[in-house]
């Protein structure tokens, strides 16, 4: 590496380190240190820190953990310091910018209330309800109301173009957004011949994009931790399906 550049990454290093050192402080001081009249700013200032840690973080190849500690106050740092803490990660150039939880060990269920509809609609569109539920889990982490920096909406984080390809009118309603990305997702299995890692893969990042890169999984950051991270999710979920049939 050329002096430049290793100048570069310790500037980075420091940055983020500065940042590590002093985000709790300065959002305890947005929390409760600002008038009241500026405190709804409070989140957005949280969000604006954590991008901006993570950002540089990243340029000097580091990790990001997070957590929110007993105040109330996230916390951010490049090392597990605290049980509660979990790795986050954000491809800012990513084709969805989804926020992914890195650890492959964890198992999501869906919640109670959301699995019966995963199930039924995934075996209309000949799923298997697990994968779609795993997709789920790592696109929003079954959350509605998810939304992502480049527009994807809701549970299965639906792109507008792809939105409007199946009809949604709201990406946000759960059963007009499961429908439509179990049906994409069904029709991307058919085009790329049930190689599920394809399917996948084109799910996050376009299936333009797969045909692109010679049908491989394209090279974008994100894409290739989208594709483990839900096979992942796959294999725990089927794990625990069968644990519960032989109880």
């Amino acid at each position: 590496m050329s002096h430049h550049g290793r100048g570069a990454t310790t500037r980075c290093e420091s940055a983020c380190y500065a940042l590590k050192l002093w985000l709790p402080r300065l959002l305890v001081h947005a929390a409760l240190g600002i008038p009241e009249s500026m405190q709804r700013s409070y989140p957005i200032l949280s969000a604006f820190f954590a991008i901006v840690l993570l950002t540089l973080c990243r340029a000097a190849s580091a990790d990001i953990y997070t957590f929110v500690d007993d105040n109330g106050v996230p916390n951010f740092s490049d090392q597990r310091t605290d049980p509660r803490a979990t790795l986050f990660w954000r491809d800012p150039n990513g084709p969805k910018g989804i926020a992914m939880d890195l650890r492959q060990d964890v198992l999501r269920k869906p919640p109670a209330a959301l699995s019966p509809q995963i199930d039924a609609i995934a075996r209309t569109y000949r799923l298997e309800p697990a994968l779609l539920a795993a997709l789920i889990s790592v696109e929003s982490r079954y959350n509605p109301r998810a939304l992502s920096p480049r527009g994807a909406k809701g549970l299965t984080q639906l792109m507008p173009a792809t939105a409007l390809r199946y009809g949604v009118r709201d990406a946000y309603d759960v059963k007009q957004n499961l429908h439509a990305g179990a049906r994409y997702l069904s029709d991307l299995l058919v085009m790329f011949d049930n190689d599920v890692h394809l399917a996948l893969a084109a799910f996050n990042a376009g299936e333009g994009a797969v045909l692109k890169y010679g049908r491989k999984i394209p090279p974008f950051a994100e894409t290739q931790h989208y594709v483990p991270q839900v096979l992942s999710q796959l294999t725990l979920l089927r794990r625990a399906a069968r644990e519960t049939d032989t109880e």
